[in-house]
């Protein structure tokens, strides 16, 4: 193959990759080729704290998710925190933070271990 045919194929494919990745970045959910992190993904921000015993410390969900995950939607929280009630590790958990999705950024808290939007 020819070098500069070579290099104008590489150019090509590079413009290609990056107009596809700027594209991923507009707001157009659920469209082909779009970012579905930036689309469906909704996640939680938190602080929690589990009492045990009359003791109150700090409680990290994001330790409880699989190696690599780092999205924590509601429902996942909500099985977090009734996996540690039900192993015995706390009598309760209590917190506030931030949910974020597609809808923007609404508050949420956990009282008395039930998670409410």
């Amino acid at each position: 193959m020819p070098a500069a045919l070579l290099t104008a194929a590489q150019l090509s494919a590079t413009a290609a990759l990056v107009a596809w990745m700027i594209s991923g970045f507009t707001r157009r959910p659920g469209r082909w080729m779009r970012y579905p992190l930036f689309s469906q993904a909704t996640f939680v921000i938190i602080d929690l704290t589990g009492t045990k015993d009359g003791r109150v410390e700090q409680v990290n969900p994001y330790a409880f998710l699989s190696p690599g995950a780092f999205l924590l939607p509601p429902p996942q929280l909500q099985t977090v925190i009734d996996h540690l009630i039900n192993t015995g590790r706390y009598d309760r958990i209590d917190g506030d933070g931030r949910c974020l999705s597609v809808k923007g950024v609404q508050p949420i808290e956990v009282r008395d271990s039930r998670v409410a939007l």
